[in-house]
């Protein structure tokens, strides 16, 4: 199935545009799931889950920290509980947001496609989607069990602005499944990752205007990244 551009939106859908009135059977609501680490969460973060959520007309986006991302195991960071206090300050003056701690409360590894399947049993209403950065989507092979979890759900990625969009054919050779499944939207907001945020607390520059306000007060407040980064960088 080839991939379809909404005009002026920025944003390419498989086939096309989901029709805002479902289709007898459909499923009554359409959730994101945004799934990462947010070590810490940043503009970057709010500014894409915005956008996907305006295009795609999502009734929410569900912030789903990993417990324990294997693909970052050993690496200094905050803790699974201070990056979820981090989000709940990050998302509190949005109602179209919400943590989600289903990847917080069981034991890890954290794999997505488990995370997706406890997820569709607490939302059994909702066509899940899940919003992952092209940074991420470019491991999306080595992933554990990839191939079920696109045959189950619908993936929509978002370079970082100013960054060339993903190179979907490439992914579809690695990973047949990936074809149709995998929609782009081009999002505004902060060029920034949340690994350079960890350097800058650690090298004493500032971080506000960068993260909302809560989050660098906590991050100050808890002393995180300071001595963490500082090591990893040697």
């Amino acid at each position: 199935m080839g991939m379809t551009r909404v005009p002026g939106s920025g944003f390419r859908v498989p086939g096309s545009v989901t029709p805002r009135n479902p289709e007898p059977g459909a499923r009554s609501s359409r959730i994101g799931v945004f799934g990462g680490t947010f070590d810490p969460p940043h503009y970057g973060h709010l500014a894409a889950a915005q956008e996907v959520r305006y295009r795609l007309g999502l009734e929410r986006v569900l912030f789903a920290p990993a417990r324990q991302n294997p693909l970052k195991t050993g690496l200094p960071g905050a803790s699974a509980v201070e990056r979820a206090r981090m989000l709940e300050l990050a998302v509190a003056d949005e109602p179209g947001f919400a943590l989600s701690r289903a990847d917080l409360d069981r034991p890890g590894p954290s794999y997505t496609v488990d995370l997706l399947a406890l997820l569709e049993q607490e939302y059994p209403e909702a066509e899940l989607l899940f919003l992952v950065g092209a940074d991420a989507l470019r491991e999306l092979a080595s992933w554990h069990r990839p191939a079920e979890m696109l045959r189950r759900w619908r993936l929509v990625t978002f370079p970082r602005p100013g960054s060339p969009p993903p190179d979907l054919a490439a992914l579809e050779a690695r990973l047949p499944e990936a074809r149709g499944r995998v929609s782009v939207c081009q999002v505004p907001g902060v060029a920034i990752a949340s690994r350079e945020l960890r350097a800058r607390v650690a090298a004493g520059a500032p971080i506000r205007y960068l993260v909302p306000e809560a989050v660098r007060l906590y991050v100050e407040q808890a002393g995180l990244y300071r001595v963490a980064a500082g090591l990893a960088a040697r």
